[in-house]
């Protein structure tokens, strides 16, 4: 039973790349003191250098100095900032930045934090 209702939730998940709004602010939404916060940290800091790619990534594939409870709570306070999405697909959660909507609310506040945590 519990094997159906996975399925069926993947499913959904997949074919509805909102399924998991409610979890991350609107665009409008987006609050400077949330966003800077989880900023703030150096392993989040790691993780949304790592999604600046581009690309999505899981949990799981980015190498992290931190357990696994620890990783999910840095992913959760970037998701529920509203500096991450993540989608389901299958087993695995799906996680890109938000740009745009970073840039459209904080101009160059992004690429600033990014440039200065490089160099």
């Amino acid at each position: 039973m519990y094997d159906d209702r996975r399925t069926i939730e993947s499913q959904m998940a997949v074919s509805d790349p909102h399924l998991l709004a409610a979890d991350r602010p609107a665009r409008a939404e987006l609050e400077l003191s949330a966003v800077l916060h989880a900023l703030s940290d150096p392993v989040r800091l790691q993780i949304v250098a790592a999604l600046s790619d581009g690309t999505e990534h899981s949990c799981g594939s980015l190498k992290l100095p931190v357990t696994k409870s620890t990783c999910t709570h840095h992913f959760r306070v970037l998701r529920e900032a509203g500096v991450i999405r993540q989608r389901h697909e299958g087993t695995s959660r799906l996680n890109s930045l938000r740009r745009d909507d970073l840039e459209a609310r904080f101009p160059g506040l992004l690429e600033t934090v990014l440039r200065a945590a490089a160099g």
